[in-house]
């Protein structure tokens, strides 16, 4: 077993233990009324609906928790301040997230990337729809949610605490909540750049229904809810394969990939709470949490291989066996040393019709039960499993004038615009049925399917499981500085798998096939690419009807892309929390360690191409077990009235993406090589995952001074922070012993049975730093008649520096943006609401899809997004309860964009949404 009980843990553990030296000797403890549990994680009752009021509650719980929180508070049950978690989330100081096909789904928080967040549903770990860590904040209805806790530092009695940031998402308790509530909710929306394909949809809808309810003289509780949502979103999606150097030195677009894309998401989320408590000493808590979601995007579009576009047949030759390769014709137009407008001959698109579809669903289980013994003893037992399964469709389909060499060839016009974009002008028409067939223009996939692939099929399958337990024993203290001592252990077992199923399609027989007529549909408008029309059919429809055949991809690779990991984790902890009068001034927070041990194991396949189409697998496992000791301290001292200073210093802990985790790997073996000793140049080689991964480690360090005000309607803060990385997941090459592997027959025995295979490894770290600040104001502290009116704004700035590999140049970390900026004005009065919010993020690496919708990180430009909302709630009268709503979101159409290199005009994705708008009534029985 390895420890992570290193030098610089050992002497922050010491330093957290001689905390307890230094506040005895300052002075005497003083009482404390309630448990810091319950400071910690108890947010103000909501009574009054309203942007005011959420802004109250969230101000008020983030003055009370004992680490650097962030908070956001629902206006009214079944009412977060935006549509999905995630964007409610961007709006806090620190927190910024990727858009994903123009929705708000993962979050960044202080520069580091969704890998390195942990997401909890009333305190549990939860499992995730993606294939890693990383959690999908659209699973999750805003509507259930009554608050979500940001924890920015942990403590040792914070479960699944991330390196980046613990995001908690919280259930209405319907005893705390503490009186009756029927609350019903409807949402009409729809997207003003239109349905872009037929078939699809731009309009959609939102409903939820809420019930809250006490029984037995306030001693039982229940809340139940029901959140439906149907949301389509668009988008014109350009997508260039790069930019090579033509022989004239100058750059130019080596392919294109353009769609448009027309999306529906239907989610249907469930939420139950049972509460009992019967009396002081005992409260017991069952929830349930259950989701199913589907997304379905149909994408229909055209590619041009273009630079990189190559010939094929017996070239040079006559067309009926040469299909030569793509000519830019002389007299084209350079700017600053890139080809912008020219012509291009020989031109073989391929007409895209694709859909990419998944279906998943969470179940999410707990009961908790709080005894207190006496004045002095408590306990707490928790017990939770949840569960996703997901099942995607990413379907592909290829369609053009003919197989191949056959076939009519384009020439196109083309010019790049001020975004990137390249728009095109034609010669054929690629809406017709009696020219385009499903076929293999290009030849792509011969080495499978003779004469080349008509698409591809691609259906993973995820399932994520975890079970733990939890049990804490409080102990008071009346004579001491600490005000109590929580210790507990924690177990968990989780397990995901990946199923890795891959498809060619192609058309019986060879040749091309007329697309049956009950699948054609309208042609789709290519317009923003400067292509009228292209063909448009049911791909999926197809596929199920057999007019294309699937066979199975038996390549290596495929056969690697299958893996399982486990992890079974126990977490064994002690927390001693503050409640000090430290030289006349209140201190309070908490000091406290966790030793968290970890036995990890991973099962999968080696697989090895034999020949094209022939490959031979091997079943292999791995794993490592290690422990690691985290320390971790809070402490804020009250300077003066509502004026708070706070420190924070823990040791954090990431563990590796699921997918770098997993045992499975490619390999080769060379005979040519069976003799050589150097391992430079051993006959064996490959490439995969690592079992073997030991966590992110990282040594943070917190400060932050807040100041609130106006009866802590408002509050000012300025925080600061440092990270150092120690350790960092990289990939690079490294030596691994493939005894055991087979060599194939007739082939000799090797002199080396270890060679070289890229996979991901620990090394070094680096470190990352920023600073924060934020202010919300209710401007009637300027002037009496600013009533009703008031703002939030805050800004962070983030730098950092990481060199896994002494031997390379620094690098990016994923997901950080140097600069965050975020911008809120309301006005709340008579029932009338109106909201204007703005947020900024300079660019990043991002995670994008790339080829096969695998993992590729892009350089994404920044970004500005206004959103707007009105509404007006009827105060009295016979329309009592009922309020109205009118909501924008990204009021100036603002696009996505990646580029390469650097430079921002190599575009690769340029994506435009459109504006979303909804419109909804509320209504409180």
């Amino acid at each position: 077993m390895a420890s992570g009980f290193t030098r610089r843990a050992r002497l922050m553990t010491g330093g957290a233990l001689g905390v307890v030296m230094t506040l005895a000797l300052a002075g005497g403890a003083q009482a404390q009324t309630t448990s810091q549990d319950e400071q910690a994680t108890q947010v103000d009752e909501i009574v009054v609906t309203g942007i005011r009021r959420s802004i109250e509650a969230s101000i008020s719980a983030k003055a009370r928790n004992t680490s650097i929180v962030e908070v956001i508070s629902a206006e009214d049950i079944g009412k977060l301040p935006d549509v999905s978690i995630a964007e409610s989330l961007a709006r806090l100081p620190g927190v910024t997230m990727q858009r994903l096909d123009g929705r708000s789904q993962q979050i960044s928080i202080r520069g580091l990337g969704p890998d390195f967040t942990t997401a909890l549903l009333n305190g549990r770990e939860m499992v995730t729809t993606g294939d890693n860590r990383g959690v999908e904040f659209d699973q999750f209805p805003s509507e259930l949610m009554s608050s979500v806790i940001v924890y920015k530092t942990p403590d040792a009695a914070l479960t699944g605490q991330g390196l980046a940031g613990t995001v908690d998402m919280k259930t209405v308790r319907p005893l705390d909540y503490g009186r009756r509530a029927i609350v019903a909710n409807a949402r009409y929306e729809w997207n003003d750049i239109g349905a872009l394909n037929s078939g699809t949809t731009d309009h959609g809808s939102r409903y939820t229904l809420s019930y809250i309810d006490q029984f037995a003289d306030d001693t039982i509780g229940i809340a139940l809810g029901y959140a439906h949502m149907s949301s389509p979103y668009q988008s014109e999606r350009f997508n260039a394969w790069g930019y090579p150097t033509y022989s004239d030195g100058n750059l130019l677009t080596g392919g294109v990939k353009p769609y448009v894309m027309s999306s529906e998401l239907e989610r249907d989320g469930y939420m139950g709470v049972l509460e009992w408590r019967p009396n002081d000493r005992f409260h017991s808590t069952i929830d349930a949490f259950y989701s199913e979601f589907k997304n379905t995007q149909v994408l229909r579009g055209i590619e041009f291989p273009l630079a990189w576009g190559g010939s094929s047949g017996a070239c040079p030759g006559s067309l009926a066996d040469c299909r030569p390769g793509p000519s830019l014709r002389p007299g084209y137009t350079v700017e600053d040393g890139m080809i912008v407008a020219g012509t291009w001959d020989n031109i073989k698109g391929v007409v895209r019709n694709d859909l990419n579809k998944r279906d998943s669903n969470i179940t999410a289980l707990g009961w908790n039960t709080e005894f207190v013994a006496n004045d002095n003893w408590s306990f707490n037992l928790d017990l939770n499993y949840s569960k996703v399964e997901r099942n995607d469709i990413i379907l592909e389909t290829n369609a053009g004038t003919g197989r191949n060499v056959a076939g009519a060839l384009d020439t196109l016009g083309f010019e790049l615009t001020g975004d990137g974009v390249t728009r095109f002008t034609s010669q054929l028409d690629y809406s017709d049925p009696n020219l385009i067939k499903i076929t293999s223009p290009q030849g792509w996939g011969g080495d499978v399917i003779p004469g080349g692939q008509a698409g591809y099929m691609n259906t993973p399958s995820i399932e994520d499981e975890i079970k733990a337990v939890r049990f804490v024993t409080t102990r008071q203290l009346h004579q001491s500085p600490f005000s109590s001592i929580d210790f507990g252990v924690n177990y968990s077992e989780r397990e995901k798998s990946f199923v890795n199923d891959q498809y060619y399609l192609a058309v019986p027989g060879g040749g091309d096939l007329a697309i049956p007529t009950q699948f054609l549909m309208d042609p789709t408008d290519l317009g923003y690419l400067g292509i009228s029309k292209v063909i448009s059919y049911d791909a999926l429809g197809v596929i199920n009807s057999g007019a294309l055949a699937k066979v199975r991809n038996p390549n290596a690779d495929v056969a690697a892309g299958n893996w399982e990991v486990s992890e079974k984790v126990t977490t064994t902890f002690i927390r001693a929390n503050i409640d000090h009068n430290l030289f006349g001034k209140p201190l309070t927070g908490n000091v406290g360690v966790q030793a968290v041990y970890t036995d990890q194991s991973s099962n999968g396949f080696s697989a090895s191409q034999l020949a094209p189409g022939v490959s031979q697998t091997l079943a292999v496992s791995g794993g490592v077990d290690y422990l690691e000791i985290l320390p971790s301290a809070n402490f804020i001292v009250e300077a003066g009235d509502d004026f708070f200073v706070r420190f924070a210093a823990a040791r954090t802990l990431a563990r590796p993406r699921m997918d770098d985790m997993r045992a499975s790997r490619n390999y080769s073996y060379n005979p040519a090589l069976a003799q050589s000793g150097d391992i430079n140049r051993s006959p064996w080689s490959g490439g995969g995952g690592n079992p073997e991964l030991r966590p992110f480690i990282a040594d943070v360090a917190d400060i932050s001074i807040e100041k609130y005000f106006a009866n802590r309607r408002g509050y000012v803060s300025l925080a600061a922070y440092y990270k150092n990385l120690e350790s960092y997941v990289y990939n690079h090459n490294q030596i691994f012993d493939f005894t055991g592997y087979p060599i194939g027959v007739g082939n000799p025995e090797p002199v080396l049975r270890e060679g070289l295979i890229g996979a991901p490894d620990n090394g070094d770290g680096g470190w990352i730093k920023g600073a924060e600040f934020a202010v919300s104001a209710p401007f009637d502290i300027f002037h009496p008649m600013l009533e009703g009116f008031g703002g939030q704004f805050s800004a962070s700035w983030t730098d950092s520096e990481i060199q896994p590999d002494p031997t390379q140049a620094p690098t990016t970390l994923p997901g950080l943006s140097e600069t965050v900026v975020n911008t809120t004005v309301y006005y709340e009065k008579y029932g009338f609401q109106a909201r204007l919010s703005h947020r900024y993020r300079s660019d990043f690496l991002g995670e994008v899809a790339g080829f096969g919708n695998g993992r590729t990180l892009r350089s994404v430009a920044a970004e500005s997004i206004i959103d707007a909302q009105i509404g007006y709630e009827f105060q009295s009268g016979p329309a009592e309860g009922l309020s109205i709503l009118a909501q924008v979101n990204n009021l100036t159409d603002e696009p996505f964009k990646t580029f390469e290199n650097g430079d921002e005009r190599r575009t690769i994705d340029f994506q435009k949404y459109g504006r979303t708008f909804l419109v909804g009534v509320n209504y409180r029985f």
